[in-house]
């Protein structure tokens, strides 16, 4: 047995990993011992050490147990105390989208001051020749000291004389001067239904374009669009950078501003064995008018085209039909032309991610849901609804009758205090999430990232524990607060349940997926408002070293 210490450089650790994912990692039997293991196995919550064979967990004990498995090659890492759990898994991040263009975009995602934000983009211009300097989303305005967007004057400070684009969640758009030239917008007339150039108090124009999602998207979907090989740079370095959140599966609903031929980059680093995450992944519908042939077509070519272990076609969704979408008051058409789409769904066996944001409305989606199940039962497909963040507990009661899923996420953590403040008493119950474990629904974990909140799912997992939002108002009462250990859960086994994945992922048990991280502090005992600082000092998928710092760099080696 060896006890490995040596480092290796990072540029050497990152070449390697790819090579880990795809080689005969059932050689490369490894130990942990001296650590705190988080395991959530019911039978064995919490150990001391473990060992993986190939691919799946070996057996999990104490360090005594464990060592007496190792052979003379086995390869020995002493944990010295820190916390390892199953690899996260996001159930609901638009993940593709956000790596097609991550090696050039630039980001605020938790940057918590202005100033750094527009240091960022000042380095940007100055480092880099691309045509475009472009900001997708990801932040609030809550995050900065200052509690507000840079003005016109700061991003031309920042970036003199650039084309510059700054999307604020789905309702502000900053085009720079020499962006809205480019693109060909003089007045209101010019842009896209919807929106409208804002004005200051002198009526002057303030950068900033305000509108509807629908506009939003219209917007985005004019920027010159990158080569393949930008978006597979950007995947891989956006997939990584997840990695480095211990995060080791996704599931990605889709989304706008993402074109069929945006997942050819998915499927080209699948083939050839480089992606560092498992990717569920849901078709969603393109067009307006024609989903039901879109979908049709989708759901061929993408299974056919997702045959990688690490890749896979997880139904259609979240925009199943573009009248039933976000739509709270759907008419006797739409609601017709979603339940044919739906029940086409159902009949041949595919899942189903619908996104819905008032529980108001709900009652019209579970009416159609329930109609289809008295023909096809829908527990057997893991059917899910994203969002509905005030869920009720009459509405959580037909999704558990129906078998049915919830897809969480932390919304309410970047909420504004308008929106909080509108909830009135509802606000200690939203959301629901003890009420919908104690009735047995489903629950997933998850960010919506990149265009609206961050992607890290340690902020995601604070809000799930204390729903405490970012600007410091505590939300939920302490009936609807989980536990580390329940919010873990959800992020782990929760979400591996909408993509039947389990049975074989999701915690630390034998026979399971070597899916881990190896976190930098105590995921049980750190206080809470230090939790969203945590990260992964190591990241194993499959077995496979794909992200590796601090002492643990020489891990992507073999034993000798």
């Amino acid at each position: 047995m060896k006890l490995w210490a040596q480092s290796v450089s990072v540029s050497a650790f990152l070449c390697c990993a790819a090579v880990l994912l795809t080689s005969p990692v059932a050689a490369l039997d490894r130990v942990f011992i001296n650590g705190s293991l988080i395991t959530l196995d019911p039978a064995h919550p919490y150990a001391q050490a473990i060992a993986l064979s190939g691919n799946k967990i070996k057996s999990i004990g104490t360090n005594a147990e464990v060592l007496a498995q190792a052979a003379p090659n086995t390869q020995i890492i002493d944990l010295g105390g820190l916390t390892l759990i199953p690899g996260l898994i996001d159930s609901h991040i638009h993940a593709i989208r956000a790596g097609l263009n991550f090696s050039t975009n630039i980001s605020f995602v938790d940057v918590p001051d202005l100033k750094i934000a527009l240091a960022r983009l000042h380095d940007a211009a100055s480092q880099t020749q691309d045509q475009w300097l472009v900001v997708t989303g990801g932040w609030n305005i809550q995050q900065f000291a200052q509690q507000r967007r840079p003005s016109l004057a700061e991003i031309q400070s920042a970036a003199p004389g650039r084309a510059v684009y700054i999307q604020l969640a789905y309702h502000s758009v900053f085009i720079s001067v020499e962006g809205l030239v480019q693109l060909g917008i003089l007045s209101d007339a010019d842009l896209p239904s919807g929106s409208h150039f804002e004005v200051d108090s002198g009526g002057q124009k303030t950068g900033w374009i305000l509108g509807s999602g629908a506009a939003v998207v219209a917007l985005y979907d004019r920027l010159p669009k990158q080569d393949i090989a930008k978006h597979i740079e950007g995947t891989k370095r956006f997939f990584t950078r997840l990695n480095q959140f211990g995060i080791t599966g996704v599931s990605d609903p889709g989304g706008h501003n993402l074109a069929v031929q945006d997942y050819d980059a998915l499927f080209q680093m699948a083939e050839h064995g480089a992606l560092s995450l498992k990717m569920a992944f849901s078709a969603f519908a393109p067009r307006a008018g024609f989903e039901r042939e879109d979908l049709e077509r989708m759901a061929r070519d993408f299974g056919q085209r997702a045959t990688n272990p690490m890749l896979t076609f997880n139904g259609i969704g979240e925009c199943v039909t573009w009248g039933f979408y976000n739509n709270d008051s759907p008419t006797a058409m739409q609601i017709a032309e979603f339940e044919s789409v739906a029940r086409w769904a159902a009949q041949t066996g595919q899942r189903l991610t619908i996104h819905w944001n008032n529980d108001a409305s709900a009652p019209v989606l579970l009416d159609v849901f329930e109609r289809i199940n008295a023909d096809y039962p829908l527990a057997p497909l893991r059917w899910s609804i994203a969002h509905v963040h005030d869920m009720t507990r009459p509405t959580l009661e037909r999704m558990k009758a129906l078998g049915v899923g919830w897809l969480v996420q932390d919304a309410g953590y970047f909420a504004a205090p308008s929106w909080l403040r509108a909830k009135g008493a509802a606000l200690a119950t939203t959301p629901q999430l003890a009420t919908a474990l104690r009735l047995g629904v489903h629950v997933g974990g998850g960010t919506d990232a990149d265009r609206v909140m961050s992607y890290n799912p340690f902020i995601a997992l604070r809000w799930l524990i204390d729903g405490v939002t970012i600007g410091g108002l505590s939300t939920r009462n302490s009936d609807e607060l989980l536990s580390r250990e329940d919010a873990l859960r959800i992020y782990t086994q929760g979400s591996a349940w909408f993509s039947h994945d389990d049975n074989h992922r999701g915690m630390l048990a034998v026979g399971y997926d070597a899916d881990l991280a190896v976190l930098d502090r105590d995921y049980l005992s750190v206080p809470l408002q230090e939790l969203a600082a945590t990260r992964s000092l190591l990241t194993l998928v499959d077995g496979g070293v794909v992200f590796a710092d601090g002492p643990f760099v020489a891990v992507d080696s073999a034993p000798q």
